[in-house]
């Protein structure tokens, strides 16, 4: 397999599991809303935290699915450095 063949297919994979991470998070979550609507839904409202909490490991999840591009980033720094050392 060709190393953009790889790369793609990491990238892939953290797609999808980011898609999982997600489907996940919802249902989770909303049970946890259910729970807290069903039981009285008092001012307290807990499923709040939770929701917070794994929100922000979500958003972590999502930037490196979608926004993390290193392998791409290395290869513009390399064209770079070898249009700077054919010009000299």
């Amino acid at each position: 397999m060709e190393e953009r063949d790889k790369q793609l297919w990491r990238i892939a994979k953290k797609r999808a599991g980011f898609k999982k991470h997600l489907a996940s998070y919802i249902i989770v979550n909303g049970f946890l809303w259910a729970v807290w609507w069903f039981t009285g839904h008092d001012n307290d409202m807990w499923p709040v935290w939770p929701c917070l909490g794994w929100g922000i490991g979500l958003a972590f999840s999502y930037y490196g699915a979608y926004h993390d591009n290193r392998d791409e980033d290395t290869m513009k720094e390399y064209q770079k450095l070898k249009d700077n050392e054919r010009k000299q």
